[in-house]
């Protein structure tokens, strides 16, 4: 006679196997809003456009002729053109990448920050940039002078904004700097982002209709969290107390150009967790930054995900350059990585805290890279693989132009990293905008979305597959240990009674 309880734990455990097995089916075929089906394709767009713009410069530069085409295709597609400050949302449609997507405030009224302060982050003063982010419809901010923002606390962002530092020097600092939250369609370029601490058990608007309690921050500079389509381009990034940008928790459709990373230990976070299996989903591309003096590590850390690292600087690092963990894949095309003189810290990769065994099977790879002082980069994964055949068919050939791809990364128009300075043609203005004084219906971009991106906003979930032979063979085995426990007198006292 089997005891009740050998059957109730039989069925515990069965149940709860079954449970896990569908649970990760269902989460392993999700993919997130705005994931792009074939990322190699990406990756063959970004090197044409670099191609191609490189080509451009050499058939219209003359000996001895100076003009501004550098080869780096989104300054080549706005910076020649002396008219750019009466032309400025023509930025919009210069971005590459994964994050090329972002709309930022495109169509929209240009709003003047007239005023650096931020003395209520519940209640927004009207000029401040904190007014001008939250609002609800879409919004080209320029600012009206110099100015340093010391902020209370997070400064949350709706969504379909752009943050356009040209032609003045901004500085943002202080409490909780930039959160982009279940927000898309988000440009952030030509603004310092600096010495930003953790924040927080306070009300804070995110909206002209909703404001709600925040626990603390983290205390990064830019921090993305359920966001998508973010483009950030022209910044200088440095000495905050947890990331210079932190991407987590199924982000995804993301660029980071033309940026100067310095002065900072944890530098980029791509992925929540190990665990956090809609970081799958997550796709990033890394183009025509520097990273600078004073940098440790994570440049980028990367958990899950597509990562393409393409034509940057690499010119500091203590611990390493790229690492990762839970099977990300990191394609690096055509960066320059120089080694510092620490013997044991030339290696540009780091699998963190994973055996060999199973990071060996990760596809991360080197496609023109150039190793200075001893750099190396361990390669992983099935080098020529299908994976990667698209990505690698076109030879990223702009290697050799590095210097001159990341000239101008961080913020145009001065100080670039707060020691180097940076000048282009005619200053901008803000004359002829409008002040936005916001408004509107309620699109809070916050809360209630999450469930939304998990689905695809609204879109119909993943359906599951058919039964599969494994499963109808469980199901046997189960009727026939019934009939057998029944026939020999087993207690079923939880079955109904029937007889055979």
């Amino acid at each position: 006679m089997l005891p009740q309880t050998s059957i109730l734990l039989f069925f515990s455990l069965f149940f709860l196997s079954l449970s896990s097995f569908i649970s990760s089916t269902i989460l392993s075929n999700l993919t997130l809003p705005h994931q792009h089906p074939h990322p190699e394709a990406v990756v063959q767009q970004v090197q044409r456009s670099i191609n191609a713009s490189i080509s451009r410069r050499r058939e219209l530069l003359a000996p001895g002729q100076s003009q501004c085409l550098t080869g780096n295709p989104i300054d080549d597609c706005w910076r020649c053109d002396p008219d750019w400050a009466a032309n400025r949302q023509r930025l919009a449609d210069c971005g590459i990448g994964f994050g090329r997507g972002a709309l930022g405030g495109k169509g929209g009224r240009f709003y003047v920050v007239t005023d650096s302060s931020d003395r209520d982050a519940a209640n927004p003063t009207p000029g401040t940039l904190r007014h001008a982010v939250i609002q609800d419809e879409p919004l080209w901010i320029i600012f009206q002078s110099n100015m340093v923002i010391k902020l209370r606390h997070e400064l949350i962002f709706n969504s379909y904004k752009t943050v356009d530092g040209r032609g003045a020097r901004v500085h943002i600092t202080g409490n909780g700097c930039i959160t982009l939250q279940f927000v898309s369609h988000v440009i952030i370029h030509n603004v310092h982002v600096h010495d930003c601490s953790p924040s927080g058990h306070t009300i804070v608007r995110s909206s002209p209709s909703h404001a709600g309690w925040r626990g603390t921050s983290d205390g990064d500079g830019i921090s993305l969290f359920t966001a998508r389509n973010i483009w950030i381009d022209h910044c200088a990034l440095s000495r905050c107390k947890d990331g210079l940008i932190d991407a987590i928790m199924g982000s995804t459709a993301i660029t980071i150009s033309n940026s100067y990373f310095s002065h900072h230990d944890e530098v980029m976070l791509l992925g929540h967790n190990d665990k956090y299996l809609l970081d799958s989903g997550m796709q990033v591309t890394i183009a025509f930054n520097h990273f600078g003096e004073g940098l440790v590590q994570r440049m980028p850390r990367c958990r899950r995900g597509y990562i393409h690292v393409v034509n940057n600087d690499f010119t500091q690092w203590e611990m390493y350059a790229i690492g990762g963990s839970a099977r990300p894949t990191i394609n690096s095309q055509g960066n320059r990585y120089t080694a510092p003189t620490d013997p044991n810290a030339k290696e540009v990769t780091k699998r963190v805290e994973t055996d060999e065994g199973e990071w060996s099977g990760w596809n991360w790879r080197t496609d023109g890279d150039i190793m200075v002082n001893g750099a190396f980069f361990v390669p992983s994964g099935e080098g020529l693989s299908m994976q990667y055949a698209k990505a690698s068919s076109v030879e990223p050939k702009s290697v050799g132009l590095i210097d001159q791809l990341t000239a101008n990364a961080g913020v145009l128009g001065g100080p670039r990293d707060n020691s180097v300075s940076i000048s282009y043609g005619g200053e901008g203005s803000a004359a002829g905008a409008t002040t936005a004084n916001g408004g509107g219906g309620s699109n809070d971009g916050g809360d209630g979305d999450y469930f939304g991106m998990i689905f695809g906003s609204g879109a119909a979930p993943t359906r599951l597959s058919p039964p599969t032979t494994t499963t109808m063979l469980l199901s046997l085995l189960i009727i026939l240990f019934l009939y057998t426990t029944t026939n020999h007198g087993g207690s079923l006292s939880l079955l109904p009674s029937f007889s055979l």
